[in-house]
């Protein structure tokens, strides 16, 4: 059966994948574009894609070879699933594998903006650091604060977690259904996380959820909150978060994701009360070989006629 691998990925990963397919390896860190993806879904039988290739309704048209996508990585908002469905396709993910590493750079963003750790850095790199005074670079002591969390599946419970346990935060969080995470924690509604000290995303994308975070939302956070998304850019709605900080209604944000990724607004890179981040939720090699060899188990399942892993309803 033949495989197209659509971007860069560890090698272990591809070396698993030659064992049982006919693959052919796109060693190249850009995504593919629409035309492209048109034609590799009428070449092969299988693809590895990834976040970026932009697999929308109109490259399922035509008679198409391709019967699953097995996507490396979580989120599949780059994928339109009911179209894929209709053609015949099925899409899978990877969740589980992303979890932890992506719960470890929500709690780097969030002590990095509330210790405002890059300004200092910077602060340092450019030589203007005259010694340490007791009123230096005052920012949000985190301990005994109140987290709220936007989103509790498995990165957010992960998140609440290490805040809980790690940092005595007090958990609150808002979930469109009921969680029971296991350690105290309370569900409320979106207003009362909107008023934590500490408010996290984690939500999935998709068209539900793009910009679950705007104007009205930012309106309802303490001036000395700080935001943090970690789920997907187009949650938020990047101009009313700009305009929020703007105005000083919050104290500061901590980004890993933008909505107009790989673009990051000029406005937002001015701004020292700000931590910003190249989309590094899940860079750490092992959580990446985990993250494709659960791709290739699902490739693997469909090949051999067994249940996938890992569907995407």
């Amino acid at each position: 059966m033949k495989l197209l691998i659509t971007r860069s990925m560890p090698e272990t990963v591809v070396r698993r994948a030659m064992e049982r397919f006919d693959v052919t390896w796109r060693n190249r860190p850009t995504p593919m574009g629409p035309a492209d993806l048109t034609a590799a879904l009428q070449e092969y039988d299988a693809v590895l894609p990834t976040l970026g290739d932009m697999l929308g309704a109109g490259v399922f048209g035509g008679a198409l070879r391709t019967k699953i996508l097995a996507n490396f990585g979580v989120g599949y908002n780059h994928i339109d699933v009911a179209a894929a469905r209709a053609a015949g396709v099925a899409v899978t993910n990877t969740p589980g594998a992303v979890t932890d590493a992506t719960a470890d750079i929500a709690l780097t963003l969030i002590l990095m903006t509330a210790r405002r750790a890059g300004e200092g850095e910077r602060m340092l790199r450019r030589g203007e650091w005259t010694g340490w005074h007791p009123t230096q670079m005052l920012g949000l002591h985190v301990s005994g604060k109140r987290l709220g969390v936007i989103g509790m599946g498995r990165i957010g419970q992960a998140i609440a977690r290490r805040c809980h346990f790690g940092f005595g935060m007090e958990v609150v969080f808002h979930n469109r259904s009921a969680v029971d995470p296991g350690f105290p924690a309370r569900q409320v509604g979106l207003e009362e996380v909107l008023g934590a000290d500490v408010v996290v995303v984690a939500v999935p994308g998709g068209p539900a959820t793009k910009h679950l975070l705007g104007a009205a939302q930012f309106a309802q956070m303490a001036p000395h909150a700080i935001f943090v998304n970690i789920a997907r850019g187009d949650v938020v709605d990047e101009a009313a978060l700009v305009a929020s900080l703007k105005a000083g209604q919050i104290a500061g944000a901590g980004l890993d994701v933008y909505e107009f990724e790989p673009r990051v607004s000029p406005e937002l890179m001015a701004m020292e009360n700000v931590t910003l981040l190249p989309h590094l939720g899940t860079a750490a090699l092992e959580v990446r070989e985990a993250m494709g060899m659960m791709a290739v188990d699902n490739l693997i399942a469909w090949a051999e006629g067994r249940p996938l892993l890992n569907p995407v309803n």
